[in-house]
C-alpha cells in the first residue's frame, strides 16, 4: 500500500507546557496530522473514488483518455492499459471520432475502435461503464472527417453519433461532448478573443436540437461541452431550457492543470452557479509535470512532445517546451515536491482532484507504470502548506500554459 502524507503535517515538533502536558495548539496540530493520515489510508484502501455527476451517471474521478490508442500503443497495449485502469476502479473512458493524436486519415477513428474492441472482446457489462467520446468541430485540416469537418449542424452531428457507435460497436454513449466550439473562439494556448475572426456559425440552437434527437432516439444519455468559454457555456445552457424535459448538459472538459488554471476565474462562476463539473484534461500539462522534459537529454524520445515534434500543432501551441516560463514554473512545482516528499505525478494530479468543481480528471497513459503513478496519485491529500506553497508559484508564474 502506498501512501504519502506532507512532512509539514507529520514532522511538525510538538510544543510542551511546564507541566508536561502538550499545549492546545499542538494537540490541534496533532489532530490535523491524524486525520490526513487517516484520510490517506482509507483511501489508499478503496481504490478510485466516485463522483455523482448526473442522476444515474456515476463516474470515477479517474477518467483514462484513449488519444494514444491506435498510435502510440497497439491494440494490446490499449486492452492492458484499460484492463489495469478497469480493475484499479475506473469505470470512465473518454474518446473522440479524431483520436489517436497527431490526426491523421489513416489512424481516425482507431481510439474508438479499440475501447470498442476491449469491451466486446472482455464481456465486461456495459452498464458498469461511463463512455464518453466527442463530435470535431470545424477544422478544415482534417478533410477526412465530413470534408473538415466543415461545421457542426444538425447533419454531421447526427453522422458523428452514428459512426462513434458503429466503431465502438455499443448502443449508446453516457456522454457525449462537443469537441471545440463551432464558432471562433481562441483555443489552445491562445488567449485573446479577436472580433475580427469571427465568422458564420451553426446556431446553437440547431446544435441542440440534434443532440436532443439523439437523447429521444436513445443513442446518448447527457451532453458535456469542452474547450468552451464562459459566454459559450451560459449560452447553451440558456438555450438547452427548451429541451429541459430530456436534454441535459452536465459537464465542461477543459485542460486544468499547474500550469493552466484559468477555468478558476469566470469559469469557475459558471460552473458553480448552473451545476455544470469540470472533467479537467491535461491535468498533468501533456506529461510536463511529471519533470521528464527537463531531465538530462529532454526526456524519453517516445514521449509525445518529443516523438511529434512539430507534428502537433494543438498541442506544441499550448505545451511550448521553449517557453522559459513553462520550465521555471515546472521546475518551482518539482521542488515542491521534493520538499513535501511527494511524487511529482501525485502533487499534480492530487492539485486537480482537489478542487470542488472538478469531477473527474482526464489523463492519458501509455506505460503500466505511467498508469499506476496517476492511481496512486488519486490517494494523496494535500495539506493546507502544500496549497499555499503552491499558490505562491502561481502568483508569480499565472498560466504559462493557458
Amino acid at each position: 500500500m502506498s501512501l504519502t502524507i506532507s512532512h509539514a503535517s507529520s514532522t511538525r515538533p510538538s510544543l510542551v507546557t511546564t507541566s508536561g502536558a502538550v499545549g492546545s495548539r499542538d494537540r490541534w496540530s496533532c489532530c490535523i496530522a491524524t486525520h490526513l493520515l487517516l484520510l490517506n489510508m482509507l483511501k489508499a484502501m478503496s481504490g478510485v473514488p466516485l463522483f455523482n455527476l448526473a442522476p444515474n451517471l456515476t463516474v470515477s474521478r479517474l477518467c483514462l483518455g484513449s488519444m494514444s490508442f491506435g498510435e502510440q500503443n497497439t491494440l494490446a497495449e490499449s486492452f492492458q492499459l484499460m484492463d489495469q485502469a478497469f480493475h484499479a476502479g475506473i469505470n470512465f473512458f473518454d474518446s473522440a471520432e479524431m483520436y489517436p493524436v497527431p490526426q491523421r486519415a489513416h489512424t481516425c477513428g482507431r481510439s474508438e475502435e479499440c475501447l470498442g474492441r476491449w469491451i466486446s472482446q472482455r464481456k465486461i457489462p456495459r452498464d458498469s461503464l461511463v463512455i464518453a467520446t466527442k463530435v470535431a468541430g470545424p477544422s478544415g485540416q482534417m478533410t477526412w472527417i465530413r470534408g473538415g469537418p466543415k461545421c457542426l449542424d444538425a447533419a454531421n452531428i447526427t453522422e458523428a453519433i452514428d459512426n462513434s457507435l458503429l466503431r465502438m460497436q455499443m448502443d449508446y454513449i453516457d456522454l457525449y461532448q462537443i469537441h471545440w466550439p463551432d464558432r471562433y473562439v481562441p483555443m489552445f494556448g491562445e488567449t485573446e478573443y479577436d472580433p475580427v475572426q469571427q465568422y458564420a456559425s451553426i446556431s446553437i440552437d440547431e446544435q441542440l436540437e440534434a443532440l436532443s434527437a439523439a437523447v429521444k432516439a436513445g443513442k446518448i444519455r447527457y451532453v458535456g461541452l469542452s474547450n468552451e468559454t464562459p459566454y459559450g457555456l451560459m449560452k447553451f445552457i440558456q438555450v438547452a431550457e427548451k429541451y429541459a424535459s430530456h436534454l441535459k448538459i452536465v459537464s465542461l472538459q477543459n485542460s486544468y492543470s499547474l500550469l493552466c488554471r484559468t477555468f478558476d476565474s469566470a469559469m469557475a462562476e459558471c460552473c458553480h452557479q448552473e451545476s455544470i463539473s469540470l472533467l479537467a484534461y491535461s491535468p498533468l500539462a501533456m506529461g510536463i509535470l511529471s519533470g521528464k522534459y527537463f531531465s538530462p537529454g529532454g526526456g524519453p524520445t517516445e514521449a509525445r512532445l518529443n516523438l511529434f515534434k512539430g507534428k502537433y500543432s494543438e498541442g506544441e501551441s499550448r505545451y511550448n517546451l521553449s517557453k522559459k516560463i513553462i520550465k521555471a514554473a515546472t521546475m518551482e512545482y518539482l521542488d515542491i515536491a521534493k520538499t513535501y516528499g511527494l511524487h511529482p505525478v501525485s502533487l499534480a494530479i492530487a492539485f486537480v482532484l482537489r478542487h470542488p468543481l472538478v469531477a473527474s480528471a482526464v489523463f492519458g497513459a501509455t506505460k503500466s507504470w505511467q498508469l499506476q503513478e496517476v492511481l496512486n496519485a488519486c490517494k494523496i491529500e494535500l495539506a493546507s502548506e502544500v496549497i499555499e506553497d503552491i499558490n505562491k508559484i502561481h502568483l508569480r508564474f499565472p498560466n504559462p500554459c493557458p
